[in-house]
């Protein structure tokens, strides 16, 4: 499947979140840290809020990198919310919604008081099953 943005370029803000979870799960790759952070955003019932989003960090990866064997799947599920939510699914607005789940996502796991290891981030999963 066709990504909807080749390159992801993170905002020092998430970076720094990032280095934090990083630090408490003992998770290294920022990849895999981005998807438990999409997924995140993706399960909450609210559309994120339409903000700007700085690209001022040295992070980068690309779309096969960030979501690995997982990204057709990430892909789909991205499609289906900006459907749910009355988006479109071109390749522009799926990029636009894309980061703004990913950076809203890396909020909230950095956020949280309770994600202290590894085990909390699969708890958190878990419990919303």
């Amino acid at each position: 499947m066709e990504p909807p943005i080749d390159r992801i370029k993170l905002s020092q803000t998430a970076k720094d979140q990032l280095l934090k979870l990083r630090r408490n799960t003992k998770i290294d790759q920022w990849n895999i840290l981005c998807r438990w952070a999409f997924c995140r955003s993706l399960a909450e019932p609210t559309p994120p809020s339409p903000v700007p989003i700085p690209q001022d960090s040295n992070v980068e990866m690309t779309w096969r990198v960030f979501g690995g064997e997982m990204s057709d799947i990430l892909l789909l599920a991205l499609k289906q919310r900006c459907y749910n939510d009355g988006f479109g699914t071109d390749k522009e607005t799926l990029a636009t919604q894309f980061r703004l789940h990913l950076h809203r996502g890396i909020g909230y796991l950095a956020g949280d008081p309770n994600i202290k290891k590894i085990e909390d981030l699969i708890e958190l999963a878990t419990n919303k099953i």
